[in-house]
Formats: C-alpha cells, sequence, structure tokens
C-alpha cells in the first residue's frame, strides 16, 4: 500500500490551513507557493476536502479557504479517505461480497489488520498535533525549509 502524491499534498495543503488557523482566509495560490504545489492541481485537491467537509471556501476579494473544524477536531484519517477512499489494501477487506473466498481466507484476515492499523495510525494523528510537531522540528533546526 502505497500513500499517494494526492494524499502527501492534500495533507500538506491541510497542514498549511491549520499552521496558519485563526489568521482569516487564505486563498489558494498563497498555499500552493508555500507548499510549492501545483495550484492547478491543488484546486482539485481543495475540491474534494471541501466535498469531504473538512475546508470552507469562500468567494470574492476576501475569499479563500480555512478549515471547516478546529485542527484538534479532524484527523489525518479523515483527510485520506477524503482523497483517495477507503484505506484498504484489497477490495474484500471493505466488501467481502467482492470476493467468494472472504468468509474462508486466511490472508483475508492479515489484510484485514494491515487496513485497520493504518486506520487507527493515522486516526490517532490530528491535524493539530501534526502542526505542533512541525512547529517543533523547525525551532529544532531553524535553516529547516518550510514543508
Amino acid at each position: 500500500m502505497r500513500i499517494t502524491t494526492r494524499s502527501r499534498y492534500g495533507v500538506r495543503a491541510m497542514m498549511e490551513l491549520a499552521l496558519r488557523e485563526g489568521t482569516g482566509r487564505v486563498q489558494a495560490q498563497e498555499i500552493a507557493a508555500a507548499q510549492d504545489i501545483s495550484p492547478g492541481y491543488l484546486e482539485h485537491l481543495l475540491a474534494a476536502l471541501r466535498k469531504a467537509s473538512l475546508v470552507r471556501s469562500v468567494r470574492g476579494q476576501h475569499g479563500g479557504y480555512e478549515l471547516a473544524r478546529a485542527a484538534e477536531q479532524i484527523n489525518l484519517r479523515e483527510i485520506v479517505e477524503a482523497l483517495e477512499g477507503p484505506i484498504a489494501p484489497l477490495e474484500c477487506v471493505d466488501d467481502s461480497a467482492s470476493c467468494e473466498r472472504a468468509d474462508r481466507c486466511a490472508v483475508r484476515d492479515v489484510w484485514c489488520n494491515v487496513a485497520h492499523a493504518v486506520s487507527h495510525t493515522l486516526e490517532e494523528m490530528s491535524l493539530g498535533a501534526l502542526c505542533r510537531r512541525q512547529r517543533e522540528l523547525w525551532e529544532a533546526s531553524p535553516l529547516m525549509f518550510r514543508i
């Protein structure tokens, strides 16, 4: 199982919004520049995140994007699932009807455990906690580039 660029960039965009939480709306161009993401690609990610009710957007001169909830209330599983769909290494993990062997397959049990472990790990990490860790890294290494 690989985390795609879609999820990596989506998490970075959400982190940028979380790092700026409380400062007002952020324009997509600012997020794209700060995170080195193509503006066009970022718009697709933001549309998916908006559809999942993770971000809000406002059009106009003072428009932009902001988190739909506090960073502490958003976990990484929500972000990844909004961008990728269910976290499952195989279709049979989410849909046992997709495989005629699902109810008697020991290997499926392993894939279910993998999916659970990944999902649990992502769910335990809030966007707020991730931002705190990022700030700690910046303080420990002042010359470090922003992500």
